[in-house]
């Protein structure tokens, strides 16, 4: 990117700019909820449109000049309703949490009663936790996995649900890697008059290309991020059925938001586009192929896999067998060139800030265009790295391995 202004304008951010790029390059990421945005994508993020406020909707807005704003709003809109098959379409939300604030809003009352995943178990944090304002509003309730499966027990759901007659159910995860079953969810939230919320943050992207079966037609409302598996710019989406269409546009707009980022919004229609691409169809495909086989590989060298495996993009280490927290093991990994986080397993003995599990993900490494046999190679790295945890010598020397293995794949090659 020509940085030329920036540089002659402020030095400092700059230099953290130029920094953060190298980082990215020089790094194997690994953190499951991030992506890279191709050039397009952020060459429209940084558009004028960043000067434009377009309080409203296309072709009603409470400014002049929005003409060019609806554009881009409308093609957003339009491609993502091709891309999930969604009958009603918000791309304006800041967030995949105020994606589903607004849906909250729309048609819940304060001190209402949700079902969500609990946070220890793969959740979220908008889907009930205490120190969220889900918790804060709502009488929250929780479902987790099965102690010994690691999988989601629907027969729990059901019996959380006729006892605590949820308002609303909400149903996905940031840490959990097997296949959700949206039409089981679906049942359940029908037969006790509850409404049912998708959030498909993480596995948005899968969805989009049928590499993981679609909420649409089970939920009522369905939420992402627009990154992460989409690999587009960072922000949210709501979907929903056209019954609930008035309502979630009132609420997201006056209700929870002003103007709209426009230039965000203009990347999300780039994004959109690209995921309708047959290069997006294989992309996601060889995110799961390079996800089955980096669990495989981390089981035959000894790491205990939640579940036992990945439907996904992801998957969560349990590493109470390695003698090691979640945060050491975090820390040295970034010392090595690898890029994770520490995440809680279910169960877990240990608090979060400190842990007993990693969270991995391969839609970053897939971006650069590795495949299974670099999957085979960072599983050993993770080891190496693991096994030498204090051995500051032995990790420079990982590290330089993880730097040869980024030059091989660089982040924006010439078709990116």
């Amino acid at each position: 990117m020509n940085l030329e202004h920036l540089k002659k304008t402020d030095i400092e951010v700059y230099e953290a700019v130029v920094k953060e790029g190298r980082r990215e390059e020089d790094k194997i990421i690994l953190i499951a909820s991030e992506n890279y945005a191709s050039r397009a994508i952020i060459e429209a993020q940084g558009t004028v449109f960043t000067n434009k406020y377009a309080e409203g909707y296309p072709d009603r807005r409470y400014y002049s000049g929005c003409e060019y704003a609806d554009v881009v709003e409308t093609l957003a809109i339009e491609r993502a309703k091709k891309l999930f098959g969604a009958e009603h379409v918000n791309v304006q939300p800041h967030s995949g949490t105020q994606a589903n604030m607004a849906v909250f809003f729309s048609v819940l009352n304060p001190g209402d009663t949700i079902l969500g995943m609990s946070l220890s178990h793969g959740g979220h944090l908008s889907h009930g936790a205490p120190v969220n304002f889900t918790g804060m509003i709502y009488k929250t309730f929780f479902y987790g996995v099965n102690r010994v499966t690691g999988y989601i027990d629907l027969d729990e759901v059901r019996d959380l649900a006729y006892q605590h007659k949820p308002k609303m159910i909400v149903v996905g995860a940031s840490a959990y890697s097997r296949i959700i079953d949206f039409e089981g969810f679906s049942k359940i939230a029908k037969d006790i008059g509850a409404f049912l919320l998708a959030d498909i943050a993480h596995i948005a992207g899968l969805v989009a290309v049928g590499e993981h079966p679609s909420p649409f037609p089970f939920a009522d409302f369905v939420t992402s991020t627009t990154h992460k598996t989409m690999r587009g710019p960072r922000g949210g989406i709501i979907m929903c059925k056209n019954l609930y269409a008035k309502a979630i546009d009132k609420m997201v707009f006056p209700g929870i938001q002003g103007g709209p980022l426009v230039h965000i919004i203009a990347a999300k229609a780039v994004a959109f586009k690209e995921a309708l691409s047959e290069e997006f169809k294989a992309y996601q495909r060889q995110v799961v192929k390079n996800a089955k086989r980096l669990a495989s590989n981390l089981i035959n060298l000894g790491f205990k896999i939640i579940s036992g495996g990945t439907d996904n993009h992801l998957m969560l280490v349990d590493l109470t067998n390695m003698n090691i927290t979640g945060k050491e093991a975090e820390e040295a990994l970034d010392k090595a060139g690898i890029a994770a986080n520490k995440n809680a397993i279910p169960f877990d003995e240990k608090p979060p800030s400190i842990s007993s599990g990693l969270r991995f993900g391969t839609p970053s490494v897939t971006t650069r265009g590795m495949e299974e046999k670099e999957m085979d190679e960072i599983a050993e790295i993770i080891l190496a790295t693991i096994k030498n945890v204090k051995n500051s010598s032995a990790i420079l020397r990982i590290n330089e391995r993880v730097k040869d293995l980024c030059r091989r794949f660089p982040v924006y090659s010439n078709s990116r």
